[in-house]
């Protein structure tokens, strides 16, 4: 059944007004609009609407500094619009001050990292990120996707250390800033600052977002688009907190498909994976007497990257 690209002014209408109500009134399924929630939306709330014409995805932002909406809808346009398939189609863009919706069609599918046997489908992955470093960068060549390099190393050298401060009698803290002193002798930061050809990427490495029907890999959650680097992706989609699902001898054979294919892209790659790592320590650090193994997992982690146990 087609699709109608026609924006429902009345739908949204009437969940703009519950919102001005009352923002949790959107939490729940909403049976009178034909609206099913979907999981997955974290800061964003997502439904399915069973509309006339068919499933329509109805995604509703959180309204911040970055325009969410309009960053997506322009990325699903983009990528569409330079074949690529695995990704839900853009519908239309309604523009609003606190409540800005974007339609797209319905993928199908489950994420990856729910998968028992995830490896055919992350190759799959790394098909369609090749893919995507082959589009032009269109009209995100002036703008970096969130959680840049650049992004990451402001959280490790300038946010995290004064976290630390806050906790100097912490039986953790020595050895962090220990982590983070071996970190800035291997010159990362340096590495990382060399310019390098930018790539299109979608921002988003978290393989909760990566749909497999048993056949193919849809993308969803495309609002962090923009500009990075090949070896820089390949890092961040490997030390990601999701990938851990996958054994890293499996990652280790699919860098080539990720772009690592030389010494240049793995000293770069290699300096990326240890930052990366390094940033959701940081991250972890805040949860780290509630999410105890996870943080004591990837401390290990970064122990073994910064001593050059994965190569």
């Amino acid at each position: 059944m087609a699709h109608d690209a026609s924006v429902p002014t009345s739908l949204l209408n009437e969940l703009r007004s519950l919102h001005r109500q009352d923002p949790s009134l959107l939490d729940d399924a909403l049976p009178r609009l034909r609206l099913r929630p979907l999981s997955g939306g974290y800061n964003n709330r997502v439904f399915v609407w069973d509309s006339p014409n068919g499933e329509v995805v109805i995604k509703l932002y959180r309204t911040d500094k970055r325009d969410r909406a309009a960053y997506e809808y322009q990325a699903l346009a983009h990528v569409t619009a330079c074949g690529i398939t695995a990704t839900p189609q853009p519908l239309w863009h309604a523009p609003d001050l606190e409540l800005p919706v974007v339609g797209m069609t319905l993928a199908t599918g489950g994420p990856i990292s729910h998968l028992g046997d995830p490896v055919k489908a992350v190759r799959a992955v790394a098909v369609v990120l090749r893919q995507l470093r082959e589009i032009p960068l269109g009209p995100f060549a002036t703008l970096a996707r969130i959680g840049s390099a650049a992004d990451y190393i402001t959280r490790i050298t300038k946010i995290w250390p004064g976290q630390l401060d806050e906790h100097p009698n912490d039986p953790l803290t020595t050895e962090m800033r220990r982590l983070l002193d071996i970190w800035h002798e291997r010159g990362d930061a340096i590495v990382l600052d060399e310019p390098v050809p930018r790539v299109f990427s979608r921002g988003d490495s978290n393989l909760l977002n990566w749909l497999w029907n048993g056949s193919t890999v849809t993308a969803v959650d495309w609002e962090f688009s923009g500009h990075s680097d090949t070896a820089y992706d390949a890092a961040e989609l490997v030390e990601h907190l999701s990938s851990r699902v996958i054994d890293d001898e499996v990652w280790a054979a699919l860098l080539p498909d990720l772009g690592i294919t030389d010494n240049a892209s793995r000293r770069r790659f290699l300096s990326a994976r240890r930052t990366v790592a390094l940033r959701w320590l940081s991250v972890l650090w805040k949860s780290r007497y509630t999410r105890t193994d996870e943080f004591e997992h990837q401390t290990r982690r970064v122990h073994a990257l910064l001593n050059d146990e994965f190569q």
